[in-house]
């Protein structure tokens, strides 16, 4: 086997699918470029539970049905299905996890002859993959990308994310913030290695004002704050909606424009629409719905400020994408928001659920004349190929790591 072309699984419970077309698609974006160079599949484990269909009665978007396996730009995804109680017996995920993928793996060595599993999220799928990794003799990666500092204050799920970067070969984050969470729990910090996101500068530019917003079929004139995510309590469009009263005192004319629907962390927009209702915001707020990635690019432009009050982020890819249509980013400091929003020329830092200065932010981004030429070029020197490049090399050192590994064995056998 070639160790320059090692074939790699992408093992991701988060993922784009029929259902859910924007899970997970930061996953997608990076990974599939790196498809472009190294061959590799990709198994999304679904939970499943037996009475989840009565769920569905009540809660329509819970675990929607989905395909065994499908194709995605030239590339296999394997959907196999694992036990998973809701909201309950959390610490035996991974268990079940790997237990459920392990068919599609067996079918995979055989037909692919992977030699890396590749997962997102230290658990449940990180740890899934290394008893799987295990169980098939190949090494495992894992790459952090933002629940871990939540999952962290648990004590068990702590032992068990430990347990699972322990075992992998390689750890990858896609933030500094989220480096440090592993090294407090005892992961050595030579195993770690910080690759961010990066933005798709070709598909992200910015358009002509006027046009975006005519496409809208809003006006050309007053102001405009956006926000993009899907629409669960985490991402904070309710927080931002609490500023709007304030805010319209001093800019009448201005609109919010909320991009993003249902999500696998929930469905606030009744509750966001109700909000807006009670606060008399209904010609201000704007629910556009989700948006394919490509069209984004349109309610970015027709932006002036970019806003997210989130309560926790790995890597926020939606700012660099906001930055690359020429919008400034308004924020709280958690996670690694303040390594993408690194610089004052590209926007605000505030602390978390604090309405006060959530408004007084946006209200000094609003009057301030922003230099938008340099905030795309940030965007634009954040591009996915440095990074691809880096993973890619990543991916070739652990295949040839393992090559050496059992070369020496086979030696010591033979001697």
């Amino acid at each position: 086997m070639n160790s320059r072309e090692p074939r790699i699984v992408v093992f991701s419970s988060l993922f784009p699918n029929p259902a859910q077309p924007n899970a997970g698609i930061f996953i997608r974006e990076r990974m599939f470029r790196v498809g472009e160079t190294l061959p590799l599949k990709v198994v999304a484990p679904l939970p499943w539970f037996p009475f989840q269909r009565l769920i569905r009665i009540w809660k329509p978007h819970f675990r929607p049905d989905m395909p065994a396996s499908e194709v995605q730009a030239g590339v296999e995804v394997f959907h196999p299905r694992f036990f998973s109680v809701p909201g309950i017996f959390k610490s035996l995920d991974g268990l079940f996890m790997a237990l459920g993928s392990l068919p599609t793996l067996w079918r995979l060595k055989r037909e692919f002859d992977f030699q890396i599993i590749d997962a997102h999220f230290a658990y449940p799928d990180g740890y899934a993959a290394t008893l799987l990794g295990k169980w098939f003799k190949v090494p495992v990666t894992i790459t952090l990308r933002g629940t871990e500092a939540r999952l962290c204050r648990n004590p068990v799920s702590r032992r068990l994310i430990f347990n699972a970067l322990s075992q992998a070969t390689r750890v990858f984050s896609v933030a500094d913030s989220l480096k440090r969470t592993a090294i407090d729990i005892g992961v050595p910090e030579d195993k770690i290695r910080v690759v961010g996101n990066g933005v798709d500068t070709h598909k992200f530019q910015p358009l002509p004002k006027d046009l975006a917003r005519k496409q809208l079929d809003l006006r050309t004139s007053g102001h405009i704050l956006v926000s993009v995510g899907g629409l669960c309590e985490r991402k904070g469009f309710h927080r931002v909606i609490e500023c709007l009263p304030d805010l319209k005192k001093a800019f009448p004319n201005l609109r919010y424009l909320v991009v993003g629907g249902a999500s696998a962390e929930g469905d606030w927009s009744d509750r966001l629409k109700r909000q807006v209702a009670e606060l008399g915001l209904s010609e201000t707020v704007h629910f556009l719905g989700p948006m394919p990635s490509d069209r984004i690019k349109i309610p970015l432009s027709a932006g002036d400020i970019f806003v997210l009050a989130t309560r926790n982020e790995g890597w926020a890819n939606v700012f660099l994408e906001a930055m690359a249509c020429g919008l400034p980013v308004v924020t709280t400091d958690v996670g690694g928001n303040r390594e993408v929003v690194c610089k004052d020329e590209l926007g605000k830092i505030v602390p978390f659920d604090d309405c006060k200065a959530l408004t007084e932010a946006m209200l000094e981004a609003l009057y301030t004349v922003w230099e938008r030429e340099k905030i795309t070029q940030h965007a634009q020197s954040n591009s996915w190929d440095q990074r691809v490049a880096i993973l890619i090399n990543e991916f070739q050192k652990v295949v040839a790591l393992e090559e050496g590994k059992a070369g020496v064995s086979n030696a010591a056998t033979e001697g």
